[in-house]
């Protein structure tokens, strides 16, 4: 089995930075590219201010955040953060062509060997390692956020990904301090065909006036002991992102999964949760 020692990861967003901290926490030596030196130097404090307050919680040995830092660096330059990887882990916005876009750069710059995971949670990876010339080496790793306290990685099998594939992919998941599950492909998997589901319906109460957002989260913490309310959870993913996947669901698994109007209106109005300071929630105010 291919042995993993570095990891590229492909976007420096909220995902891609929480992928990168505990690849590098799990022992790899790790480079985030991003186009935007911005996003690279916001993504390099939030690693840090994580592993400080984890230091700072008893939850991590202070040596053990340092060494984490000094396997992580960052890269503006594609060819140069993709050279020499044995694993490259896309994490850009949960659009097919932007996805496939990064799938044909890897092809191009990475070696024979190295394995291609894709962080998409609804969309095929079948349909991404169309787009390049080793389909057996790709794979979906599906985390969730925030990466570096949730403890699932779904393990996505494309038509044509290898048990080699797998495995080391479920190996690099272990040591990066994960559970896994291994499924195959369907739209959605497993967690974002359930959880788009329950935050739709969710949003369908909102609209009826069935109750308010904060009567329906607590609902649901207090009565089905979810750790988080279905607004809580959307506003803190993204209501764009919650909303491409449920487009695509509703698209591959039919009528059940048509978008709420009431969510279409609050991306369209901008309230895209927590990273705009407003959502279904308002946090400019905390």
């Amino acid at each position: 089995m291919k042995e993993i020692k570095t990891i590229a990861v492909i976007g420096a967003g909220i995902m891609g930075r929480g992928i990168a901290h505990v690849a590098a926490l799990g022992g790899y030596r790790t480079v985030l590219q991003d186009i935007s030196n911005e996003v690279l130097a916001a993504a390099m404090t939030a690693v840090e201010t994580n592993l400080r307050k984890a230091v700072d919680r008893n939850l991590l040995a202070q040596p053990d955040a340092e060494r984490a830092l000094s396997r992580l660096t960052t890269e503006a330059d594609f060819a140069q953060a993709v050279a020499g990887a044995d694993l490259a882990i896309e994490a850009v916005p949960e659009r097919i062509e932007l996805k496939t876009e990064v799938f044909v750069k890897l092809d191009e710059f990475c070696g024979d060997q190295t394995i291609f995971a894709t962080n998409t949670s609804s969309l095929s990876v079948t349909e991404i390692a169309a787009v390049v010339s080793r389909p057996q080496n790709v794979v979906g790793m599906h985390f969730f956020n925030p990466v570096h306290k949730m403890k699932l990685v779904e393990i996505v099998r494309g038509l044509e990904s290898s048990e080699t594939t797998i495995q080391c992919t479920r190996e690099v998941a272990q040591k990066m301090g994960k559970e896994t599950v291994t499924i195959k492909e369907s739209p959605g998997f497993i967690t974002s065909r359930i959880n788009a589901m329950i935050g739709n319906e969710a949003f369908y109460m909102l609209q009826e006036g069935i109750a308010t957002a904060e009567e329906i989260d607590k609902a649901l913490k207090l009565g089905l002991n979810h750790p988080m309310g279905p607004f809580e959870m959307v506003d803190l993913v993204g209501l764009d992102t919650r909303l491409s996947i449920l487009r695509f669901l509703h698209k591959t698994l039919g009528e059940k999964y048509r978008p709420c109007p009431l969510m279409e209106q609050y991306v369209k109005a901008g309230r895209l949760g927590r990273k705009t300071g407003k959502g279904v929630f308002d946090y400019k105010k905390e």
